[in-house]
């Protein structure tokens, strides 16, 4: 009987425990951007095959969280929200799409072992951020630095960087959201018309 009693003692404390165990948090909203739409006035394919590297990035912006900052020294990250990938790999994929829009170029694909690419294009992701300056919404910042690399010789044929910004329409996420599109939009606009200048103009000896 005494054992009987204990043991209904022990199930209800462990019943009870569920209460005051602290819960997972849920988890956060995911966010994804969107590359440029096809311009109307492009060109004809060149007959090239392009391959677009993953960007390096720093730690603080390789990773799925939206990153901020609220002076030139702290970065911090958006509580309950993150991007449906790493953010140099949206980056890599919103690249190419973008360029695959533009139908100036006959293959662009990421890296891989069965393409035998004409070209690389590398890039290094410098700022992916929502800036907090004073009141009010931030002020979105993206910027990448790009090279052009020829093969098989491996040669540099151009060098550019790409920056776009935005204000977001209000201080929250989903705004702040739009407002890296905006920006994202306004750095890759001019890359179609780079890419295919520089990949159509004469190799040099």
């Amino acid at each position: 009987m005494t054992a009987r009693i204990l043991l209904t003692a022990l199930l209800l404390a462990c019943t009870s425990c569920g209460d005051i165990l602290p819960h997972p948090p849920p988890p956060p909203a995911l966010y994804r951007l969107t590359p440029l739409p096809g311009s109307a006035s492009t060109g004809p394919a060149l007959a090239i095959q392009l391959v677009a590297d993953a960007p390096t990035a720093p730690a603080a912006l390789d990773t799925a969280r939206i990153a901020l900052t609220t002076s030139t020294y702290s970065f911090d990250y958006f509580a309950n929200a993150a991007w449906t990938d790493r953010a140099p790999a949206m980056l890599q994929t919103l690249i190419v799409e973008t360029l695959e829009n533009d139908a100036r170029i006959r293959v662009v694909a990421r890296s891989s072992l069965e393409l035998r690419a004409d070209a690389v294009l590398q890039s290094d992701m410098r700022d992916f951020e929502a800036e907090y300056r004073g009141e009010g919404p931030p002020t979105v910042r993206v910027r990448f630095d790009c090279r052009l690399v020829r093969l098989p010789e491996r040669n540099v044929i151009a060098v550019r960087q790409f920056e776009g910004s935005a204000r977001a329409g209000a201080n929250q996420t989903a705004a702040i959201v739009a407002g890296f599109d905006e920006a994202l939009h306004a750095a890759l606009a001019p890359m179609p018309d780079w890419v295919s200048a520089s990949l159509g103009a004469p190799k040099t000896q």
